[in-house]
This record gives C-alpha cells, sequence and structure tokens, in this order.
C-alpha cells in the first residue's frame, strides 16, 4: 500500500513518534511524505520515504496530485486546528481529494492508530480492487 504522511510544524515529533511506534507495520508499505516531514522521520525511524517539496513550496500539491491519481492508499496528516496557516487552502485541498476519491484520511492520532491497525489486519485490502 502506498501511505502518505504530513504533519504540521507543531505535529512533526508526535509523527516521528508514531512512525517509531508503528515502524514495522510502516516498513512493509510504500511512504511518501512532504519533504520536511520525511526527513525527520527518516532521522528517527529509519524507514525509506519518498519525499516531496515541504508542504508550504509545493508539497501539499504534489501530494494532491499524487492522490488525485489515485495513488495512495492512506493519507495521514496529524494537522493543528489551532494554528491555521498561510497556505491552508492547499491543506483542505488534500482532505477533498482524498473525500472524492475513497482514500481513508488521519487527521490526528487516534484515528492514525486505527487506521495503521486496520491496514496490518489487511482492512484496507479493497483499496486493491478500487484501484482497477
Amino acid at each position: 500500500m502506498n501511505i502518505g504522511l504530513m504533519a504540521h510544524d507543531s505535529k512533526k515529533k508526535l509523527m516521528q513518534n508514531f512512525c517509531i511506534a508503528y515502524r514495522s507495520i510502516l516498513s512493509k508499505n510504500t511512504l511518501y511524505a512532504t519533504g520536511t516531514t520525511g526527513r525527520l522521520i527518516e532521522e528517527v525511524a529509519n524507514l525509506n520515504i519518498h519525499k516531496y517539496l515541504a508542504g508550504h513550496l509545493g508539497g501539499e500539491q504534489q501530494m494532491g496530485a499524487q492522490i488525485e491519481n489515485n495513488e495512495i492508499d492512506l493519507m495521514i496528516f496529524l494537522r493543528d486546528p489551532m494554528n491555521p496557516k498561510s497556505h491552508e487552502p492547499d491543506v483542505k485541498n488534500v482532505f477533498r481529494l482524498c473525500d472524492i476519491h475513497n482514500i481513508p484520511l488521519a487527521t490526528n492520532l487516534a484515528t492514525a492508530e486505527l487506521l495503521i491497525k486496520a491496514l496490518d489486519r489487511g482492512d484496507l485490502e479493497w483499496r486493491e480492487i478500487y484501484k482497477i
């Protein structure tokens, strides 16, 4: 499965810890991330990640294009709802595209854990059929 990973600045440490905790599951999949988030995850979790540009420099649009092409099966975007970013419309576009293309999306740790455990159980295998 192809997993997209994004995190606002205040959630990057949480994303690192999440990836450390679920490294064994994540390592069995192909990971994509915006630049800074991907680099930080690689540094601590020893995972291979395809990195785009930093989110505010176009990485969110690059991730959005991959979602539009149905090339992401699961999206984890740990966001900070209390501190909106100047590029917030790009962020909302990722959410909208996930909804349009039926891609499971987690925006907080609780949902991310549920989805990653579901992935490990095989509950997301329907994505393979959906992509045909």
